[in-house]
């Protein structure tokens, strides 16, 4: 840590990052729900490792497996969940908050170079924000050490889309939508990423499941106006939907099975 700052309380130093590390992640684009949630964890930590009086220059992995351990009945979702918010934790404290950084060890060498590639790739061609940088990296680490867990080996050709199905659907129960979003987006920047820089031969990123939304959305454009009976705000007028187009008026092929449909005649 800084010098002004070493002699005050370990956790309070913890504390005072809690707020500035949710506000990168809002910033990167993370939902309010999922904050309230990541700093109900943070604020866990912050205890826990007060109760422990462990020296905050001293935090490292150990520290972090030992929390999410500590209640040997919390279901594996919420261990996941847990591990990857102080995984972006100690990250934060790291890049901003100056805690000493150990050495990080990849699951092989191989993926510490996809890594800084696709770091690289990030910044300089695609232009993204630190925020969106740190925010997208964490998931293609968990990506590629599920790869060496599976296969014991790094090897982009051998990846098809039913391991790319199984490793999302894996790591995205009970998770939050955003946090799904997130996943299926950085899946498919790193997937790019790979065929164009000629490391694969196809493209990848379409084997990536879709996240859904559901949004309401405007009728489509034969359904327009008086014959469907919707007025400029969106309201729908009931009684004049199934006579917009009586038999006066000319109306389309596909208009005139529209209204024997919504007449309930067809």
């Amino acid at each position: 840590m800084t010098g002004q700052s070493n002699d005050r309380p370990p956790q309070r130093l913890l504390d005072d990052q809690i707020e500035p590390f949710l506000k990168q992640l809002q910033n990167a684009g993370y939902a309010q729900r999922t904050l309230r949630k990541k700093r109900t964890v943070a604020r866990a930590f912050v205890r826990w490792a007060k109760s422990k009086r462990i020296v905050t220059r001293d935090l490292n992995a150990r520290h972090i497996a030992a929390f999410v351990a500590r209640s040997p009945g919390i279901g594996k979702a919420h261990v996941q969940f847990e591990l990857a918010v102080m995984r972006l934790f100690v990250g934060y404290l790291r890049r901003e908050a100056g805690l000493p950084s150990t050495a990080q060890k990849e699951p092989d060498s191989a993926a510490g170079d996809f890594l800084r590639q696709y770091e690289s790739y990030l910044r300089e061609d695609r232009g993204l924000a630190e925020n969106s940088v740190h925010v997208y990296v964490p998931f293609i680490r968990d990506f590629l050490a599920s790869r060496v867990t599976a296969t014991g080996r790094l090897s982009p050709h051998s990846w098809d889309p039913l391991s790319i199905r199984d490793f999302v659907l894996g790591n995205t129960r009970n998770r939050s939508a955003e946090y799904v979003r997130l996943l299926a987006t950085a899946l498919r920047s790193f997937f790019r990423f790979l065929f164009l820089s000629g490391q694969v031969v196809r493209d990848l990123a379409s084997s990536v499941p879709r996240v859904c939304k559901y949004r309401q959305t405007a009728p489509p454009a034969f359904l327009s106006g008086n014959f469907t009976g919707v007025g400029g705000d969106g309201s729908i007028d009931a009684e004049r939907a199934p006579r917009s187009c009586d038999s006066a008026s000319p109306c389309p092929p596909r208009a005139a099975r529209g209204r024997g449909r919504l007449a309930g005649t067809w």
